[in-house]
């Protein structure tokens, strides 16, 4: 994972490494004025920050919650460089620990439960609010998804659909490390085979999306390729026109004349077709974990052995805490004889949670090669004794052999 000072100082650099539109997501339209909360049979206090005010069930400190919001509005403002002082009051969330009152309480606003975590939004400042089931998977999924939305929309009420819909997709592995205090980000690619196979998408179909009464298919997706596009291709010219377009966007207009502003702003320094063909080779280019592992696999096997380093090596930067690049580098290195360093990195795809039988296998043939039989006989009868189907005739072999 990428921690929160890479980010900011990307952000800083001008290039970012790093619901739907639908009320069942509690993004779009406001709700009705009308809609009142349901009885709660719970007393929340609240405690606020400089941006927020989170309301807590007795029992719940509110502290580390105000903490992790203020870390994502300092991500999100380094960016949209927004007046704080142009909020009118404090961004709300509500903290359930209760199942049932959670669901009570959501249903009652929409009309329908949502797992874990949903943005209200109304025409009335003071009702919005993000609410969020402690604990639960599904909250901790969708935070970092509806609490850009929050902090978008608190600003810009009709925010244009590219920016709230791009955006959200794109923070919404942004997560928040209670232990560290700290935010740590992982790139969300999973929209990548998604937007590839949906091929090109002109620029303006995303950017006047509103103009429409429903918006193209994919679009998440594709929204989310042309912020990366902007944040990520490294462009610093792409990145300053994105940028610079935040400047127009009113609190006061609807969705559809901010879109058409931002949209006048980015072409008069922007050719749509210039864009849309950079765009496409950018998204061409960028390659999942999966498909990291599985080039660097083929390239492997073909003994294109630098490159298969290459691969391995972005898909461990991609997914640092994953164990398939430590142990995909270790053979590489088995290979070299570099046996020292081969062995240091299956131990890290050990505590990475790689299968124990397969790497201590791989740990005796590597021992073996070193000279170091005492190591290597332990590691294979280890593996023999995990695994006997699969190693135990292949380890007496090779104990034998060392014999």
């Amino acid at each position: 994972m990428k921690k929160l000072i890479c980010i900011l100082g990307a952000l800083g650099a001008g290039g970012l490494l790093f619901a739907q539109y639908s009320v069942l997501q509690g993004t779009a339209g406001p709700l009705p004025a009308e809609s009142a909360s349901p009885p709660v049979n719970i007393e929340f206090t609240s405690r606020s920050s400089a941006h927020y005010e989170v309301f807590t069930p007795a029992g719940v400190d509110a502290e580390p919650w105000l903490r992790e919001m203020e870390l994502r509005f300092e991500v999100y403002n380094r960016l949209f460089r927004f007046n704080s002082a142009a909020l009118p009051g404090p961004l709300k969330v509500r903290v359930f620990t209760d199942l049932a009152a959670y669901n009570g309480y959501v249903a009652g606003k929409l009309g329908l439960v949502r797992d874990g975590a949903v943005y209200l939004h109304y025409n009335s400042f003071d009702r919005r609010e993000l609410v969020i089931l402690k604990g639960s998977a599904e909250a901790a999924r969708l935070i970092p998804h509806q609490a850009f939305i929050q902090f978008a929309r608190g600003f810009v009420k009709d925010i244009p659909a590219w920016i709230r819909e791009g955006f959200a997709v794109y923070f919404s592995t942004l997560t928040y490390n209670e232990s560290a205090d700290a935010l740590e980000y992982e790139e969300n690619l999973a929209w990548l085979d998604t937007v590839k196979q949906a091929g090109p998408t002109g620029p303006e179909t995303i950017l006047l999306a509103d103009r429409n009464a429903s918006l193209p298919p994919n679009f998440q997706g594709l929204s989310w390729a042309l912020v990366s596009f902007f944040l990520e291709s490294g462009d610093i010219d792409y990145f300053r026109t994105l940028t610079d377009s935040f400047m127009v966007l009113n609190a006061g207009a609807t969705a559809v004349e901010n879109a058409e502003a931002i949209y006048r702003r980015l072409t008069l320094f922007t050719n749509l077709t210039a864009l849309a063909r950079a765009c496409q080779s950018y998204i061409g280019t960028k390659k999942t974990f999966a498909e990291l592992i599985d080039q660097g696999q083929k390239n492997y096997a073909a003994k294109n052995y630098a490159a298969a380093e290459a691969d391995f090596k972005a898909a461990g930067t991609m997914k640092g805490g994953h164990y398939a690049p430590f142990y995909y580098l270790a053979l590489l290195a088995y290979d070299r004889k570099q046996f020292a360093e081969a062995e240091a990195l299956y131990k890290n795809a050990l505590d990475a949670g790689a299968e124990r039988a397969l790497v201590q296998y791989a740990r005796g043939v590597n021992a073996a090669a070193a000279g170091n039989q005492s190591a290597a006989e332990s590691f294979f009868e280890e593996a023999a004794r995990l695994a006997p189907a699969q190693y135990r005739a292949k380890t007496g072999e090779f104990i034998r052999g060392m014999r």
